[in-house]
């Protein structure tokens, strides 16, 4: 009891803390967060990755041309920390899953006293005379499950977004991250991209699809009144969450 009342008050206060923190914003847009540092960041995190061996200098002695280099006399794609370069995301997924399960258990339990050294007859007594010694135990069960299940998701994102260099590792891919924030009215879109990329990839145009993005996290979501209205209270969450039935 002690144990349910502590999560109780835990779970009232956090609500508590996040109702009086809605009610205060009632009437506002949502913020934007402020334009940072990324490495700057508490969660940042240098990517540490399995490195071949480090390759060797391939530049000659003399040489106008720069290995790598799609240009002349310079290149224009992304390629310092600090660089920014675009990234082309178009998505357009589609799965469908269907299983179908069917159990049935069936059980039947039956057990006598028809003789225990001559004392069977003084069951009687104990039961007021209403015992059976060869009827004393008998169980019967029967079960049966059916379950159907049904999956069937589509997603489809196409949009563009620019990324700044963050890292770069000893064999030369780059570490990427970028994030977008866009605010309609009362409604606020955020998207974030991270992962590692590999210079070849980064075409004439300075961008990289997607699906070139070694570890990729792609985030797209939002907050504001429509958000918050799709999302169900955070009581009926937790209830969700302890409910065991």
């Amino acid at each position: 009891m002690k144990i349910a009342a502590t999560v109780g008050l835990s779970l009232s206060v956090i609500g508590c803390g996040n109702t009086l923190e809605r009610i205060a914003r009632v009437g506002q847009e949502p913020s934007m967060s402020p334009i940072e540092n990324p490495r700057a960041s508490e969660l940042y995190q240098p990517v540490s990755l399995p490195m071949p061996d480090p390759m060797s200098d391939l530049r000659q002695p003399a040489s106008l041309w720069r290995q790598g280099s799609r240009a002349f006399f310079k290149d224009q794609r992304a390629g310092r920390v600090g660089d920014i370069l675009t990234v082309v995301i178009e998505i357009d997924d589609e799965a469908e899953l269907d299983n179908s399960t069917t159990r049935s258990r069936s059980a039947d339990e039956s057990a006598g006293l028809d003789n225990l050294l001559g004392y069977e007859s003084r069951i009687n007594n104990i039961f007021d005379g209403d015992a059976i010694p060869g009827e004393l135990v008998n169980a019967d069960s029967d079960s049966a499950s059916n379950g159907t299940g049904t999956t069937a998701r589509e997603e489809e994102i196409d949009l563009r977004m620019a990324a700044v260099i963050t890292q770069i590792m000893p064999n030369g891919n780059l570490v990427i991250q970028g994030s977008q924030q866009v605010r309609v009215n009362y409604e606020l879109r955020d998207l974030s991209v991270k992962g590692v990329i590999r210079p070849e990839d980064i075409t004439s145009l300075n961008e990289v699809p997607y699906d070139k993005i070694a570890e990729a996290r792609i985030a797209y979501g939002g907050e504001g009144t429509i958000s918050d209205i799709q999302q169900p209270r955070y009581g009926q969450q937790v209830f969700d969450i302890l409910f065991p039935f």
